[in-house]
């Protein structure tokens, strides 16, 4: 979705500084804390074979861990789960107009990570498409089943504007030969230390419901909510641990079993504790939610799962 700083804040706005604790809207009654961070995700997909040549050689991820079925992937020199293949043989693509996944984003730990990474893809012949959020610089991908992957890297926190509550976020062009000489002479050798996942964004069928759930009962904070369809969410003051969107269209339904889809999504809470209290909150709201041994379990209304879990 090509939305360019002008579409959104016209010509004239250059915002202000977006301090800490100067934009952003918190929910009205639980709020997750500061030190949330994603964890793994988990995918469904039709050939593990063929997705971890993808996963290993196109973007760089090591194996940790392989079973029957199922395989376990990092970062570098990690032992960290950032994501979780599983396959279902024969799955079909992700189909058109499929609430779920949108992408879920690789965060590279600094601008010349992704400027090597950028490199790779070109020397490989990878197809992607790109995007300046202003806040980041992102590149996009589908692996084979069609489920949409970013790779980022984050511009520093004092650089990011605001413009009243709001923190500005767009989709500008790319400086290619610029993220490139920010590479330097390093060779891209697979997914660095200090990856990590830092957000999922999901095709949803409304937003407001979107906020309802994922704000007023899971306890994220508004942080943009004026790029046409789209609504980001976070904790602590991050651009977005969470995008929701209804661009998959008025008539999109949830992807069924039988096709490759996001499974579930990990949300890491600093301690058991936070987890206790963030069930309890969905629950008084109305939502279902399962406990699996330490970790709460739940569903968006659109049948996405997200996993509650203490670090």
């Amino acid at each position: 979705m090509g939305v360019t700083t002008q579409d959104i804040f016209g010509g004239g706005s250059r915002g202000e500084p977006a301090l800490p604790g100067s934009y952003g809207a918190a929910p009205s009654g639980h709020r997750l804390p500061d030190a949330t961070r994603l964890g793994r995700v988990v995918l469904q997909v039709s050939s593990l074979e063929r997705s971890l040549r993808f996963y290993e050689f196109v973007l760089g991820f090591t194996t940790i861990a392989r079973r029957e079925g199922t395989a376990l992937l990092g970062a570098h020199q990690s032992d960290r789960v950032l994501v979780e293949l599983r396959e279902r043989p024969n799955a079909l693509p992700v189909g058109r107009g499929r609430l779920g996944l949108y992408h879920f984003a690789i965060l590279l730990p600094d601008r010349g990570a992704l400027g090597r990474f950028v490199r790779h893809l070109s020397e490989i012949g990878a197809r992607a498409g790109a995007g300046d959020h202003l806040v980041s610089e992102a590149i996009y991908l589908n692996d084979p089943d069609g489920l949409g992957i970013e790779v980022y890297a984050d511009r520093p926190r004092e650089s990011w504007r605001r413009v009243g509550r709001e923190l500005m976020m767009a989709t500008d062009p790319v400086d290619f030969d610029d993220l490139v000489r920010a590479a330097g002479p390093l060779q891209w050798v697979g997914m660095p230390s200090g990856t990590v996942i830092g957000h999922v964004h999901l095709h949803v069928g409304d937003i407001e419901q979107a906020a309802a759930f994922y704000s007023e009962a899971v306890g994220l904070d508004r942080i943009v909510w004026s790029y046409p369809g789209a609504l980001f969410l976070a904790a602590g003051g991050y651009h977005h641990h969470l995008g929701t969107n209804t661009w998959a269209g008025p008539h999109a339904q949830p992807a069924p079993e039988t096709e490759a889809r996001l499974v579930e999504w990990t949300i890491e809470l600093p301690t058991a504790a936070d987890v206790d209290a963030a069930a309890v909150h969905i629950a008084k709201v109305g939502h279902g939610v399962t406990r699996e041994e330490d970790d709460a379990v739940t569903a968006d209304p659109w049948g996405t799962r997200v996993r509650l879990t203490a670090r």
